[in-house]
């Protein structure tokens, strides 16, 4: 590939899942905030198939486990206090998967435009993105908190498309649920999802344009699904 091929690209990404390995730092505080409670801890790989749809969600998912529902106002509470727990270690064991900086530096080598779009806290994004020297990449990051309606609603997606500068026609989704290819499908666009990320279901059910095995088939995943757009 030479340089300038997706000059007018735009390529988004999900973080939890996707482009960083989050669930060892989001178990840490979801246990710390079942333990208020008197709830049972949830093991790693079951946090795995429960993150998607943020922190309210997933510890309504984590409680349900334990046969538990919270009145809304608890929700809330717990749900602080998560933030809270998580934001103050936010990358203790949190790593980009393998393969995801020289993918990002490829990328930006042929001009696209990179993005976030992300049901996490606008905030908790940043925070994690630059502990990990990740936030430069971005042209935008747009959390859950940033937009009127999150994803799955395609107005999320169509929002980071357009707060890196670029356009629905010339960009690709790069996720790991349901989620991610239900924003991308609203908005119009083309999607790859990740086999690696957090998915109750295999990656292949999502009904993703594309399965991605690794980071290093992002770019040449992008290039084809583009180049197929009218």
């Amino acid at each position: 590939m030479t340089s300038g091929e997706l000059a007018d690209a735009t390529i988004v990404f999900d973080l939890d899942g996707t482009l960083v390995d989050t669930a060892p730092d989001l178990v840490r505080a979801l246990n710390e905030t079942m333990a208020i409670e008197g709830l049972p801890r949830v093991k790693l790989d079951a946090v795995r198939s429960m993150v998607g749809q943020g922190a309210r969600v997933l510890i309504e998912r984590a409680a349900a486990r334990a046969g538990v529902n919270f009145r809304d106002e608890k929700i809330d509470q717990l749900t602080e206090a998560f933030v809270d727990f998580y934001r103050a270690d936010i990358a203790r064991e949190s790593r980009p998967f393998p393969g995801v900086e020289d993918t990002l530096a490829g990328l930006a080598a042929m001009g696209a435009k990179l993005a976030v779009c992300t049901n996490k806290r606008t905030e908790l994004s940043l925070q994690l993105l630059t502990a990990l020297n990740l936030t430069d990449w971005f042209a935008a990051i747009v959390g859950a908190d940033a937009v009127t309606q999150r994803k799955p609603h395609a107005d999320h997606y169509r929002a980071a498309v357009a707060r890196a500068g670029g356009t629905i026609r010339r960009s690709v989704m790069i996720g790991d649920t349901v989620a991610d290819v239900a924003t991308a499908r609203g908005a119009g666009a083309p999607v790859a999802v990740v086999a690696f990320g957090y998915c109750d279901v295999g990656a292949e059910k999502l009904g993703a344009d594309v399965v991605l095995n690794s980071f290093s088939e992002v770019a040449p995943a992008c290039r084809r699904l583009l180049a197929i757009r009218p």
